[in-house]
């Protein structure tokens, strides 16, 4: 039979050396041999000063945009969305939220939108951060569908009457206690980069911003109103031009 006795010899990464004395006649050498010990883990990625995640969790690397030319055909609630861009999982500056499945990221069929939509929504949500240090990444809901069209119930309760030709977005309200997921009652709503993004997206351009009705959040009359079932997020519509772009 033959006995095995281990020394590790050296501290710190060192290499050990392990002894193997067999059953063989006395004063017979043993063999040593080498024990390499095991690789350090690689150092943890530092994740985005605005971000929820744990101080030293390793962050990946946000996926690059592929913009192109979209064109929009019909009306907000009744149309079709060609050569759309898919908005990526998260950036720096954002992370997506799927509101049926009340998790993030958002599913990849659901952000979907007009090359210049999602052009303007990085740029807004970029300029809202850096005005606003320390502020979490700013969470996107939905958009539309790959092809546009409809997004009504069938693709989850309550669906949307809007969001079919990539010019409708859904932006949730940041939360007082900085997490990056959808506020679930109005005492988690804060009101002051709230009020930012909603001032930030009218500069921008937007036809519409739709508010929750208890936010108290304002704008132009015209194109900051009140809507039922937006306490949580608000609703950004960019104009349709005449030509789909």
């Amino acid at each position: 039979m033959i006995g095995v006795s281990a020394l590790l010899a050296g501290v710190g990464g060192a290499t050990g050396v392990v002894v193997l004395a067999t059953g063989s006649p006395a004063g017979q050498a043993a063999t040593s041999l080498p024990v390499t010990p095991p690789a350090a883990p690689p150092p943890a990625t530092a994740p985005d000063p605005g971000s929820s995640a744990e101080p030293g969790t390793t962050v990946a690397r946000p996926a690059k945009i592929h913009l192109r030319k979209s064109r929009s055909r019909g009306s907000h609630t009744s149309g079709r969305l060609r050569r759309g861009v898919q908005l990526p999982a998260s950036g720096v500056h954002y992370t997506t939220w799927d509101p049926i499945l009340r998790r993030g990221p958002n599913r990849h069929w659901r952000r979907w939108g007009h090359d210049r939509a999602l052009r303007t929504i990085l740029r807004v949500i970029k300029s809202h951060r850096k005005a606003n240090p320390g502020s979490p990444r700013v969470l996107v809901g939905d958009i539309s569908r790959p092809r546009g069209g409809d997004f009504g119930i069938r693709y989850g309760k309550p669906g949307h009457a809007s969001h079919q030709i990539g010019l409708d977005v859904d932006i949730y309200y940041p939360r007082r206690d900085r997490r990056e997921i959808a506020p679930t009652r109005f005492g988690h709503v804060d009101p002051v980069p709230s009020q930012d993004l909603v001032s930030r997206f009218v500069s921008a351009g937007a036809t519409f911003v739709f508010v929750g009705p208890k936010t108290g959040l304002r704008g132009p009359r015209r194109v900051v109103m009140p809507l039922a079932h937006h306490d949580n997020h608000l609703h950004v519509r960019f104009p349709a031009q005449p030509d789909g772009r």
